[in-house]
């Protein structure tokens, strides 16, 4: 029904937190699945492929990659999350500069060269969508007053990379939708992860109490909206940024 099927879609960070879940939602949705990411070996057999987003090289090979194996690339759903270790690690005024411009070549730029190559085979087609993943803190300003109580924060490179994904969608929005390339963005609030014991105890307590529906998302709640702006369902739906963030933008 979702017009998935038999399509071949790159999931970057298909290992991560919500990158599993919509490498698994897709395989059932009947997809075919190509799952880049770099705790990952390459194998044809399997469609995996082991991606450096620091690398150029690499996601040129990742393109490739999918071209030789599986003809054609239908969707690309951008959800990694590269990042340094001392991502979060920094208030504003002692953020060093090589700290920001790294994460933004991390993520921002690498966004831009991976999407510019999938978008050149997708404008040959005629056809593809691309989904890219943004923030609440790409859309609103930060809440501070949930690291407050334990001496937390959130690090400026964050919300001008986000920010800046989710215009660049629009801009590619803008420009490939003469070859009926669609691109869309998917923007979570903050995401529980189950299985991890470094989530800060009361981080979580603040932001469910502030968050509309009282609770972070899970992946399974971030999952199904980039794989619906992926398939034919949203076949003219192209330069919209979907905030699955249980209310949070809204307020």
């Amino acid at each position: 029904m979702l017009g998935i099927k038999d399509k071949t879609v790159i999931v970057t960070g298909g290992c991560g937190l919500i990158g599993r879940e919509i490498v698994k939602e897709l395989k059932e949705e009947g997809a075919r699945v190509v799952n880049a990411d770099i705790a990952l070996e390459t194998s044809a057999q399997d469609l995996t492929y082991k991606l450096d987003l620091s690398d150029n090289a690499s996601i040129d090979g990742l393109v490739a990659f999918a071209k030789e194996h599986c003809g054609r690339i239908d969707a690309l759903i951008n959800s990694a999350y590269p990042h340094t270790k001392d991502w979060s690690d920094y208030f504003f005024e002692e953020e060093p500069f090589e700290h920001f411009k790294k994460n933004v070549e991390l993520q921002l730029d690498s966004v831009f060269y991976l999407d510019q190559q999938v978008a050149k085979v997708m404008m040959e087609q005629k056809d593809g969508a691309i989904v890219n993943f943004g923030s609440i803190y790409g859309i609103v300003g930060n809440d501070f007053t949930v690291y407050e109580e334990y001496g937390g924060t959130s690090t400026g490179a964050y919300c001008a990379i986000k920010g800046g994904i989710i215009n660049f969608t629009r801009y590619l929005a803008s420009y490939l939708g003469k070859w009926n390339v669609r691109v869309n963005c998917v923007s979570p609030g903050g995401v529980f992860d189950r299985n991890s014991k470094e989530q800060n105890q009361i981080f979580l307590r603040n932001y469910t109490h502030k968050c509309p529906m009282k609770r972070m998302a899970e992946p399974e709640d971030i999952a199904p909206v980039a794989i619906f702006l992926a398939s034919d369902m949203a076949r003219y739906v192209t330069g919209q940024n979907i905030a699955a963030d249980g209310g949070w933008t809204a307020i």
